[in-house]
């Protein structure tokens, strides 16, 4: 199984999973100019794609997809209330939805995706578990951690995890009250301190690669989140250089991670 985030960050977020001949897109946040360039690299055609997976309706995550089902036949899967979103504000999207049930396993050209909710400030919000040669979890844009998400991401061989924000450069910077009080809220996005509690968490269940994602551009820097993240898992007897693979997604270009691949101690 190869992973790329081709964007990570308030910007605009898009992640692809290949496994054998299937490909799968995490969100579309990003134009499909942009989109199409990045699988082009890849040798892949969005013709190609076995589908869409949205997280939420916000638009770092689906801008791109207005004009990318004008010209591509992709089927896009998600949630019933973002689903019902993509209707809504997308002309012709529903000739194209699949509605996902959280909780419940849903086959893509062999992929087993499952679905979990994430709390996030969104009528619905989830992260996916995707199962086939490897077992990779994604899952950003959430307040706090909670036992769906621990259920959700345990066990995983890989996983892209939110690291927003480093809470004193958000209290401190320009951002208005109501905006740090939302990004700070249970329902909000995660601090670099929480994503490496969580980080701990799922070492422990047997996570030996983390790719840290959706940076705020403003409110952190690639540096301080890995260091942060990376202090959590010392503090817990965990070397980071040694005990497994920590790598922090760029906001604009690709990152590649091969889950397949065994990391050597």
């Amino acid at each position: 199984m190869q992973i790329y985030t081709i964007a990570s960050g308030s910007g605009g977020n898009c992640t692809l999973v290949k496994d054998g001949d299937t490909a799968i897109l995490i969100d579309a946040g990003i134009s499909t100019k942009r989109i199409k360039l990045s699988l082009a690299e890849l040798n892949i055609s969005p013709d190609q794609l076995a589908g869409i997976l949205i997280t939420h309706e916000h638009s770092d995550h689906i801008c791109g997809l207005n004009t990318l089902i004008k010209h591509h036949d992709i089927p896009i899967f998600a949630p019933r209330t973002v689903a019902n979103h993509l209707c809504w504000s997308i002309a012709g999207v529903e000739d194209y939805i699949t509605v996902l049930k959280t909780g419940q396993d849903c086959d893509i050209c062999g992929l087993k995706v499952l679905p979990f909710h994430t709390p996030h400030d969104t009528p619905e919000s989830v992260g996916y578990r995707i199962t086939g040669s490897s077992v990779f979890g994604f899952c950003t844009d959430f307040g706090h951690v909670t036992d769906e998400i621990i259920e959700g991401l345990s066990g995983v061989d890989a996983a892209v995890i939110e690291s927003n924000h480093d809470i004193e450069m958000l209290r401190s910077g320009s951002y208005p009250v109501y905006l740090k009080r939302r990004i700070l809220s249970d329902n909000g996005h995660l601090s670099n301190e929480s994503c490496g509690q969580l980080a701990v968490e799922l070492y422990k269940r047997g996570t030996r690669k983390m790719i840290l994602g959706h940076l705020s551009r403003e409110n952190n820097r690639p540096e301080i989140a890995y260091n942060c993240v990376s202090q959590a898992l010392l503090e817990d007897g965990i070397d980071p250089q040694n005990d497994l693979l920590l790598e922090v997604a760029p906001e604009k270009n690709m990152l590649h991670l091969s889950v397949k691949d065994s990391f050597v101690c």
